[in-house]
């Protein structure tokens, strides 16, 4: 049988164009020339197997990514809005979508951008449709804020969450800090913070600060840290706040993009990227990629190390990308009691919804049933990709026994192959697939029919019942 040509051209320029090299630079450090790389860009040639992995190491990508052709994100977002009741009457396959991404990628963005503008709209009618003062100003306020964080959120993951020049800016910072014998990191900082730019902290009663953590006036001269915070989490917000001073060109500069097409999500993405500064700071690259790798990627122990929290070390292990010094490419995500999203970055081929609810199974869910306690399970995707998913709760500062308590879960993975490096894969059977538990993105998109946790009936299938069969679910007669 013939082997079928691949061609992906379109996909090969988008990501070169993403990671800013030229097609003469492209083509130097894959060894080919640059006209042999233009007819491919224009698919006049086919990849070949040897290129296809070429690529996937020069433009670091995982190679499921790059060989599917249609850009993974894209396609996953689209398949979930399809995967919506109003679509029932037009079901389409991921492989037509696949073929629809290829040939108009742009129009596709346009298609997820003009869904996302649908369904903010509709949140807000159903949240504000009994409020009748400014009734259409609070609706824009909604809908911008909500797709500004997902403008921000498709920023990061497009830019891999790594971020060369704030890590530099990060080490910089470190290197001219004065360092005096004993002192604490916060000292330092803090001295830094008053030499080089005049702003004097204070530590500041909860009552005081009116809810916030840190509130800075420019005029004073002033940084407020609320007293709530642990120590950790000081040296966090003051390492910020320099981030927001010090390389205010440089956030400008990163946010500067048509992804970010407002002062809202630009703004947004300049306090995001302040905190993937202040990341840096606590957790320098090449130490902490030491550290990680000396204990396989233990987060409690790395936390203790570097004095900071299991979030903040969940969120650094996916930074791990400086080529020539990848640490194991993780996913991360961030939970509630609600099941609600509020962080994601996808990677080890894993993907996320957007629109909908994430699957039940994941143990980042199970996580609150054991407050506190480190989850390990082996997930595995309908395609038959298995995960390493570690998750646990985390409890936000409490400002005093009034406070309403506010967990959330956060899990981070990867993929099974990188499980002998990872200290939570020990004791489990990870060459085993009967020990994995079969997990999907969202109920809409997954085609396990006989699933206990299946909420709704999927989209791939049409809907038959057998009044007189009643099957683990509901929805066990789909077929």
């Amino acid at each position: 049988m013939k082997k079928k040509s691949i061609f992906l051209g379109r996909r090969i320029r988008g990501l070169r164009s993403r990671a800013g090299l030229s097609q003469a630079e492209l083509a130097k450090r894959l060894g080919v020339s640059a006209t042999y790389l233009n007819l491919l860009e224009h698919d006049r040639r086919p990849v070949t197997t040897t290129l296809l992995l070429d690529l996937a190491r020069v433009l670091d990508v995982d190679l499921r990514v790059l060989s599917s052709g249609a850009d993974a994100e894209l396609l996953a977002a689209l398949t979930e809005v399809f995967s919506e009741p109003m679509f029932e009457d037009h079901p389409l396959t991921k492989q037509e979508l696949s073929v629809f991404i290829d040939a108009n990628p742009e129009v596709a963005r346009a298609v997820l951008r003009l869904h996302r503008s649908f369904t903010g709209t509709r949140e807000s009618l159903n949240t504000l449709g009994e409020r009748l003062l400014d009734y259409q100003q609070d609706i824009g306020v909604v809908e911008r804020m909500r797709l500004s964080s997902e403008q921000v959120s498709d920023f990061i993951q497009a830019n891999g969450n790594y971020f060369p020049s704030l890590e530099v800016e990060a080490e910089r910072l470190l290197a001219t800090a004065e360092t005096r014998e004993g002192e604490e990191l916060f000292a330092r900082l803090e001295r830094h913070l008053a030499d080089m730019h005049g702003v004097r902290v204070r530590i500041v009663s909860h009552r005081e600060m009116r809810g916030a953590v840190r509130r800075f006036d420019p005029d004073r001269r002033e940084l407020a840290l609320s007293e709530v915070l642990r120590r950790g989490s000081r040296n966090f917000q003051l390492a910020a706040q320099i981030g927001l001073l010090s390389c205010g060109q440089t956030l400008k500069e990163l946010s500067n993009t048509p992804q970010l097409p407002n002062e809202e999500s630009r703004a947004l993405c300049r306090v995001a990227l302040a905190s993937y500064f202040a990341g840096a700071v606590l957790m320098p690259y090449e130490t902490f990629l030491r550290a990680a790798e000396a204990e396989r990627y233990d987060i409690e122990t790395l936390g203790h190390r570097f004095r900071v929290g299991w979030e903040q070390i969940s969120h650094r292990v996916t930074t791990l990308r400086r080529p020539g010094a990848e640490g194991v490419p993780f996913y991360m995500l961030r939970v509630d009691l609600a099941g609600n999203i509020s962080k994601r970055f996808s990677a080890a081929g894993i993907q996320f919804p957007r629109f909908s609810g994430l699957c039940s199974l994941w143990n980042v869910h199970a996580a609150f049933l054991q407050p506190g306690r480190v989850r390990v399970q082996i997930s595995q995707m309908e395609d038959g990709h298995r995960v390493l998913a570690v998750a646990r709760t985390v409890q936000r500062h409490s400002s005093g026994f009034a406070s309403p308590e506010a967990p959330y879960a956060v899990g981070v993975g990867c993929d099974i192959s990188h499980a002998s490096k990872i200290v939570y894969a020990d004791g489990l059977n990870v060459d085993s697939s009967a020990a994995a538990v079969p997990i999907g993105v969202t109920c809409r998109l997954c085609e396990r029919q006989n699933c206990t946790a299946r909420a709704f009936p999927s989209i791939r299938g049409s809907l038959r019942i057998d009044e007189n069969v009643r099957g683990p679910s509901f929805f066990a007669g789909v077929t």
